[in-house]
């Protein structure tokens, strides 16, 4: 599938998903059909540059709160009462926004490429100082 999303064109993307299809289509049809299904959406992804496209295929925000979040209830064995449990959480949460707020984009791998990319290419919508 990387060939896919890392296509540097719609045509080679097109390509790349029959090619899944052909080696892949019969084992897993699922996922055949949901790209297929999300075609629509995913074509004007392609549109952006490749430093722009890494990171969005990259990161996942998600995995990375659930990681937090499992990090710091981790060595906790039990909570006196599911009020407990929810304040960690809480301010877990309001932790993991603040390290990893504002334009810095900490632990982003080349965050500072993409950055410059999107402020060239929207420019006045991105505060760089």
């Amino acid at each position: 599938m990387r060939t896919i999303y890392t296509a540097p064109t719609v045509d080679g993307a097109e390509l790349a998903l029959k090619e899944f299809d052909q080696q892949f289509g019969t084992q897993y049809p699922g996922a055949i059909d949901v790209w297929r299904g999300a075609w629509p959406e995913f074509v004007p992804f392609l549109d952006y540059p490749v430093e722009l496209r890494k990171i969005v295929y990259t990161t996942n925000a998600i995995e990375s709160i659930n990681f937090q979040l499992r990090k710091i209830t981790k060595n906790r064995g039990h909570f006196p009462d599911k009020d407990a449990a929810m304040k960690l959480l809480y301010l877990g949460l309001r932790n993991i926004s603040s390290e990893r707020g504002g334009y810095s984009g900490t632990g982003t791998h080349n965050w500072t490429v993409a950055l410059n990319t999107l402020a060239r290419l929207f420019p006045g919508r991105i505060p760089l100082c």
